[in-house]
């Protein structure tokens, strides 16, 4: 079996391809051959050693991917073999609120994660996949669409006709539009490309903004609103725009803090939340119920995910250089079957 392995810190080209030999089951292991596998900003920042990670090992990276169940253990009940199914972000967390222990280890970070031709699970931590999806459309859900799912509709608490903030067009913003519309919410997005906030248009984005030409676009936003504010923003940037984004929220607002693309540094001054009664809520993925609450909804939906581009197996590390030139609109897969 041929699985990628990388180091903390060891950057794209140290995603190398090895052998790996295939173990026993477990009474409650699962034996999962991934069909697909798709790439997060995460990942980048594990390659780049940026991410905050307690194992020196190398590991399988990657924590989003589908697959069908070849073998099961002898007491598994929750799969069958011929299952398609995709593995939940967090292998222990299971549903309620996180613990420490619950988010102890994700996949793809402290534990091996998806990006090779078979992976053994636990069977409490896989999810069946909804029918009309494809394999890579399935593993683009673990991570981006559990997210967006998250910071709309388990940390807020949102009704048809609110007004969401989107950043950018990666994974999580192009899930938390394509969920919104369905939802019944107004959507406003903002890209530094014309050619991007045209395809969200197409999506069914609401408003859009160039954050290049109108680099204060929180003022835009609130213009767009009639001196309002939005009811919640997907704050992915970090540093270089939660301050903007705090300025774009409605009182009573919720800004939903979910990565630093731009850097986890800055400073927030707590009188432009509490003047204005507004949330900061962190959130970091979700549970496996979760995920199976995303996975209906877009099954039920009928949304298709957005899939930016896809590589071969054997391209692993072309895959990652692409999300990392930040041309993707959407989510950047690695297909195992070709």
């Amino acid at each position: 079996m041929k699985a990628y392995r990388l180091s903390h810190g060891g950057r794209i080209d140290g995603l190398q391809l090895h052998d790996v030999e295939e173990r026993p089951l477990d009474p409650h292991e699962v034996r999962v051959g991934v069909k697909a596998v798709s790439l997060n900003y995460r990942d980048l920042m594990v390659a780049e050693g940026g991410y905050p990670i307690k194992n020196d090992t190398p590991i399988i990276p990657c924590s989003d991917g589908a697959g069908e169940v070849l073998a099961i253990g002898s007491m598994v009940t929750r799969v069958q073999p011929g299952d398609r199914v995709a593995a939940s972000f967090f292998p222990h967390w299971f549903d309620g609120q996180p613990t420490q222990e619950k988010i102890a280890s994700a996949l793809g970070g402290d534990v091996d994660g998806m990006l090779a031709q078979a992976v053994t699970l636990h069977e409490n931590t896989l999810v069946k996949m909804p029918d009309q999806l494809s394999y890579q459309e399935a593993a683009t859900l673990p991570c981006a669409a559990v997210t967006a799912w998250n910071g709309l509709f388990e940390s807020s608490h949102l009704r048809p006709g609110d007004t969401v903030l989107l950043l950018g067009t990666g994974g999580v913003s192009i899930f938390g539009l394509q969920m919104a519309k369905a939802a019944g919410l107004q959507v406003i997005i903002t890209s530094s490309s014309d050619d991007k906030l045209a395809r969200t248009r197409e999506l069914g984005a609401d408003e859009t903004i160039n954050y290049r030409t109108t680099p204060e676009w929180q003022d835009e936003v609130l213009r767009l609103t009639s001196g309002k504010g939005v009811d919640v923003v997907l704050e992915v940037g970090g540093e270089g725009t939660i301050n903007r984004s705090i300025a774009a929220t409605a009182v009573g607002g919720n800004i939903v803090t979910i990565g630093g693309v731009s850097g986890f540094g800055g400073e927030v001054n707590p009188r432009s939340l509490v003047t204005s009664i507004k949330r900061l809520s962190g959130i970091y993925v979700g549970s496996r119920a979760m995920l199976e609450r995303t996975a209906a909804f877009i099954g039920g939906a009928g949304i298709k995910p957005v899939i930016s581009n896809v590589f071969p197996f054997a391209e692993a590390q072309a895959a990652y250089r692409h999300l990392q030139s930040g041309k993707h609109f959407g989510k950047v897969v690695i297909d195992l079957t070709q």
